[in-house]
């Protein structure tokens, strides 16, 4: 408890650690918060509570995690992710080693994708309080001139993009809590999303909303940009790739992949004649190689979301009801 006391071991626990691993020249001024340089243009803000059960996962862990899902909550709103904080409550009895090890990932994801972690806090609960680490990051991001992006803006026409795969992270997140193992190893995509972003932007097509799939899945994010647009949408069952451990896993579990979360891939919606362009960049992208036009938006006063399946059948993609993965993100 004394690490989250404001004393001597909470000093030496954010310089020792925190500081370490994260240092630059925001960090360093070591003041209640960071002073930064002012930027021209329109700022976007997001944040997000990471509480991912287990910390260590295959393909991640809650430390790159919280990088990644807030840079990529700023990307799609169409900005360059510029500056995160980070937020961490402990829980009594931590292990430091344990500790140490996501901080050094948060370290490591923060530097691959330029965007540094720039002030923080530190709280620690009594035993039984907590769930050994929740992370909270904050990002701030600056816009693009001339871009708007946004769940409203979808038209009928339009086509839906997917930028991969899709419930590769929910899956990797529980078939490791629930101990169970596959033929093959199944490995979350978590990654940061906005150099990606920043390509499809530079292309010059005609981007209406940029969204990641996260808690929900691809059918649930769907089924929010429907509703924002008022309009419906047509998915084709035969375009969404689904590897085939994650297909497996959710068969055998009783899951739909379109509802289990990603935190590596994106849903792009354009102007129909930009679609094949967009494509195009996107598969010329390394972190959207497998991506695909999944289907179209349509004019529908009520804003169902429909799937064509591989046999030419057609079902209705109803909101997520319940919890089918808790704790995933």
């Amino acid at each position: 408890m004394s690490h989250g006391s404001g004393g001597r071991a909470m000093a030496q626990l954010i310089t020792e650690l925190f500081a370490a691993a994260f240092d630059n020249e925001y960090l360093s001024q070591g003041n209640d918060g960071a002073l930064l340089p002012q930027e021209t243009g329109r700022l976007v803000m997001a944040t997000d509570s990471h509480v991912v059960s287990p910390l260590f996962f295959a393909g991640g862990d809650i430390g790159c995690l919280s990088v990644h899902g807030t840079i990529n909550d700023v990307a799609v709103m169409g900005a360059q992710p510029l500056y995160l904080s980070a937020s961490f409550i402990l829980e009594e009895g931590f292990l430091l080693s344990d500790l140490k090890r996501i901080v050094e990932s948060m370290a490591q994801a923060s530097r691959e994708s330029g965007v540094p972690i720039v002030t923080g806090d530190t709280k620690v609960v009594e035993r039984g309080k907590g769930d050994g680490v929740f992370i909270t990051t904050t990002g701030i991001g600056v816009m693009r001139n001339g871009v708007k992006l946004s769940g409203d803006l979808a038209q009928p026409g339009d086509k839906i993009l997917l930028s991969g795969t899709i419930g590769d992270h929910g899956m990797a997140i529980l078939s490791q809590r629930e101990g169970l193992a596959f033929s093959a190893p199944i490995v979350s995509d978590t990654v940061a999303l906005h150099r990606l972003v920043a390509t499809m932007l530079d292309s010059g097509v005609e981007l209406r909303v940029l969204r990641d799939p996260t808690r929900g899945g691809l059918a649930t994010t769907l089924n929010e940009i429907a509703k924002q647009s008022g309009v419906g949408m047509m998915l084709y069952e035969s375009a969404i790739a689904v590897n085939q451990p994650v297909e497996a896993a959710c068969e055998f579990l009783g899951l739909d992949p379109l509802y289990v979360a990603n935190e590596g891939k994106l849903i792009a919606i354009c102007a129909p004649q930009d679609a094949q362009r967009l494509l195009a960049v996107m598969r010329a992208h390394p972190l959207a190689e497998a991506a695909s036009i999944i289907g179209e938006v349509q004019e529908d006063a009520h804003g169902f979301v429909q799937l064509t399946t591989r046999i030419g059948g057609r079902r209705v993609i109803d909101w997520l009801t319940g919890e089918q993965l808790p704790r995933i993100c």
